[in-house]
């Protein structure tokens, strides 16, 4: 399967790429199928199961299924209609079912199945709709991981730009992407773009300028993001009683003349984090868990290295394309999922991510780039998902900004070695799978176990 940068990193609401976007992605195929049904739709029943049933409601997966069904998409949709919709549909229990027809809903249209797996993963959705001439029809979806969505059939047809072509450096392992670099004299960003333009109808110059004039759209959605994060005051929603930290620690650095560069990264991953957690617009880095870290660790290199923003373009460009060539051996190798393998597979792998590429732009072999990737995930294997009251709040804003810190980290420990080292990325991605397979369901995103139980939700 040929992933490409745009569904890595795909704009959508928060606060969850696996419990908002991919439920309310799934939810607006149903409707779409069902567009050219025979007879009207009568009523829906939605089942979530897994890690979905366990956290849905502080996820947001109630409204993004509902909002789904009605023919929205993450892509597109204002976060502020989302809350003033859902409201609406939470009073008068009615849906407009593909955007035209009135649905009822009752207390029995979402029923919730924590304890129970279907077998392809654990964030399963089951639609089932009842049509007037007294048929059903049926289907059953699996979000697994930054927004990415799967029929019960194997099809990946739910993702904007599934059954793409192949491309002319297809890859699945690190080794293989540092061979390929030296034979073909590449770099990681210039394979992943010659990937991404064959992607958008194969060699042009207007394939090229698309590719580019996405990556800078992403990076605009990104850095808008931070601003928003840096200026909206109050409480996050949900009742844990969390406070957006971003604003006030931005002042002091403002009024200070503050020039140092750890407390712009942290506060850059917390005004990500505090907006992903009010429902705004995010982009999926690889995950909306972990969309802080890959934007603030790229929002300090411009900020702080002058040669960087000189050439800001060519930065965010390489930037993210190398971001995201790390992300699809994540992808392939292991999952993205916190419901799958803990939250080393969101903050670990967008860790892993930002390291490699804030090297990258740093002047790093590609070797170097393997090597920063490798240290970044390596210091987050065994991370748990245990989100206080099933909230993407606590510990998710502040571990963004830790693991900022790490992956700047991580780059600059690489830079200064020549690229040898004893254990290599590929090596590491397989722990993570088999961590994450040997860790415990409570700790993966269900609220059942971790911080989620020890710590008093109010």
């Amino acid at each position: 399967m040929t992933i490409s940068v745009f569904e890595l990193f795909s704009v959508g609401i928060g606060p969850s790429s696996s419990h908002t976007v991919g439920p309310m992605r799934a939810g607006a195929d149903f409707a779409d199928e069902l567009r050219s049904a025979p007879s009207t739709v009568r009523a829906v029943h939605v089942d979530l199961y897994g890690s979905l049933a366990a956290t849905g409601r502080g996820h947001g997966t109630f409204a993004a299924v509902l909002l789904g069904l009605e023919g929205n998409r993450p892509e597109t949709v204002d976060p502020d209609y989302v809350e003033k919709r859902g409201a609406e549909i939470e009073a008068t229990r009615r849906i407009a079912f593909g955007g035209r027809d009135e649905v009822s809903l009752c207390a029995e249209e979402i029923v919730l199945h924590p304890l129970t797996v279907l077998p392809r993963h654990t964030n399963g959705i089951r639609f089932r709709a009842e049509l007037a001439d007294g048929m059903e029809h049926e289907a059953v979806y699996y979000s697994v991981g930054g927004g990415f969505v799967e029929r019960e059939s194997g099809a990946d047809t739910v993702n904007p730009l599934a059954g793409t072509p192949g491309v002319p450096h297809d890859f699945d392992t690190a080794a293989a992407l540092l061979e390929t670099c030296p034979r073909t004299g590449r770099t990681v960003p210039q394979l992943m773009l010659e990937n991404e333009i064959a992607l958008h109808g194969g060699p042009s110059d207007v394939a090229e300028r698309e590719v580019r004039a996405g990556l800078l759209h992403i990076w605009e959605v990104m850095e808008a993001c931070i601003e928003r994060g840096f200026r909206a005051e109050g409480m996050l929603p949900g009742g844990l009683g969390v406070k957006r930290r971003a604003p006030g620690l931005y002042r002091r650095l403002v009024d200070s003349d503050g020039a140092d560069a750890m407390d712009w990264l942290n506060v850059a991953a917390m005004a990500v984090n505090e907006e992903n957690a009010c429902g705004g617009r995010i982009v999926t880095a690889p995950t909306n868990g972990a969309a802080g870290i890959v934007p603030s660790v790229l929002y300090y290199a411009l900020k702080f290295r002058s040669s960087l923003a000189a050439r800001r373009e060519q930065v965010v460009c390489d930037y993210l394309l190398t971001a995201a060539a790390i992300a699809v051996l994540y992808k392939r190798r292991a999952s993205i999922s916190g419901a799958e393998v803990g939250c080393q597979g969101e903050v670990g792998s967008a860790c892993s991510m930002a390291a490699g590429a804030l090297a990258q732009v740093m002047g790093a072999t590609p070797a170097q780039v393997e090597n920063a990737a490798e240290i970044g995930i390596e210091h987050n294997l065994g991370l748990t998902c245990d989100p206080i009251g099933g909230l993407v709040q606590i510990p998710c804003i502040e571990r963004n900004a830790i693991a900022s810190v790490k992956a700047v980290n991580a780059a600059r420990i690489a830079l200064h070695g020549d690229g040898t080292h004893r254990v290599s990325l590929d090596q590491a991605i397989e722990t993570m799978r088999q961590t994450g397979a040997d860790m415990l369901s409570k700790y993966k995103e269900t609220s059942l176990g971790g911080l989620a139980v020890n710590v008093p939700e109010c």
